[in-house]
C-alpha cells in the first residue's frame, strides 16, 4: 500500500511536470487601466489556481469559525477521546 501511494504521487508529479513543459508559451494577461502581465502559460494557470484556492479559503473562514464556536459551546472543542475507536473522534468540520 505504501508503494502504491508513492507511485500515485510520482505519476501526479510527472503529469504536472509534463504539463508545465508543454505550456511554456508566453501569454499576455490584460488587467484594468492598461496594465499588462506577460508570463509563461503555466505560471498564469498556477497563479489563477492559487488565487482561486486563497479566495475559497477566505470565503469559508466565517463558516469554519462559526462551527468551531458552536462546537466549543457544546463541549466538543479541545478535548480528545481516550478510546481507540476512530468513529468517536470529532474532526471540527
Amino acid at each position: 500500500m505504501k508503494y502504491l501511494m508513492w507511485l500515485l504521487k510520482a505519476a501526479i508529479f510527472f503529469t504536472l511536470f509534463a504539463f508545465a513543459l508543454n505550456n511554456q508559451q508566453t501569454v499576455a494577461v490584460y488587467f484594468f487601466f492598461g496594465t499588462l502581465w506577460q508570463a509563461p502559460l503555466v505560471l498564469v494557470v498556477l497563479a489563477a489556481f492559487a488565487c482561486g484556492l486563497a479566495l475559497g479559503v477566505f470565503v469559508m473562514m466565517p463558516r469554519w469559525w462559526k462551527k468551531r464556536k458552536a462546537a466549543q459551546r457544546h463541549g466538543f472543542g479541545g478535548t480528545t477521546s481516550t478510546t481507540d475507536d476512530p468513529s468517536s473522534f470529532h474532526h471540527g468540520i
